[in-house]
């Protein structure tokens, strides 16, 4: 996308696009750290908290590089939120505590997406909208706001699907890879760390090479499927 950007190709769409992402790096990814910090924070573990991380405010927690791979990539990440297992609660154990917290994040880009889905599903039943779609398809015109605000929220519910798909790929420091560990032997963890360079550089050249986005598009419209069957209640509400 950002790409279309720096080629001149600043039509409309473009730039609906790159608002939906600039509102996944200023809100979507605090939320996602925030909902790490919190889970944390839940179980007995204050150090995210006292560090200032459970909070929603984006200073906090973008990571440039992160950002500038979402606005290239369609994926990217924020500051990982420090979590200390020692001081997780003895209810469970330290293992599965580490796996939750990092379940959180990609549960809370899910949940944005569904409730974006909720309103996108609204919305394109509004006048507002099928005056404007109308407008927008018999004139030939430049798009009008209804029709922009349709592609941002399709944008914002495609973008917050991907970033979950993507942090749940078991690669460190992804948060699949916490997530899985909850399952794996403890040497399966030791040969990350230890060959954490390797993992890391292999992990940047899959990213650029455009090999995950098959699947993980084919995954993101599974969800966006599913997402449209849960909501099927809209319409009968809407009338």
């Amino acid at each position: 996308m950002l790409f279309d950007l720096l080629h001149g190709n600043l039509d409309q769409k473009t730039l609906i696009e790159l608002l939906a992402h600039l509102v996944i790096i200023f809100l979507i990814l605090p939320l996602h750290e925030m909902a790490h910090a919190w889970t944390a924070y839940k179980l007995g573990d204050d150090t995210a908290s006292i560090q200032g991380r459970m909070t929603l405010n984006p200073i906090a927690h973008i990571d440039p590089f992160g950002a500038l791979m979402l606005l290239f990539t369609g994926y990217g990440w924020a500051k990982p939120v420090p979590i200390n297992p020692r001081r997780f609660d003895r209810k469970h154990s330290v293992r599965f505590g580490v796996a939750i917290t990092a379940l959180a994040g990609p549960v809370s880009n899910l949940l944005a997406a569904f409730i974006g889905m909720i309103v996108y599903r609204f919305y394109f039943m509004s006048n507002f909208f099928v005056s404007g779609w109308a407008q927008y398809r018999m004139n030939d015109e430049a798009m009008n706001p209804a029709v922009l605000l349709f592609y941002f929220l399709q944008f914002f519910i495609t973008v917050n699907i991907g970033l979950a798909l993507f942090n749940l790929i078991p690669i460190p420091p992804l948060d699949g890879s916490k997530i899985v560990s909850y399952f794996t032997p403890a040497k399966f963890d030791r040969w990350f760390i230890d060959n954490q360079q390797i993992v890391m550089i292999v992990f940047m050249i899959v990213v650029f090479s455009g090999i995950l986005q098959t699947p993980l598009s084919w995954m993101s419209d599974q969800i966006w499927r599913l997402f449209i069957f849960m909501t099927d209640w809209v319409p009968k509400i809407a009338g």
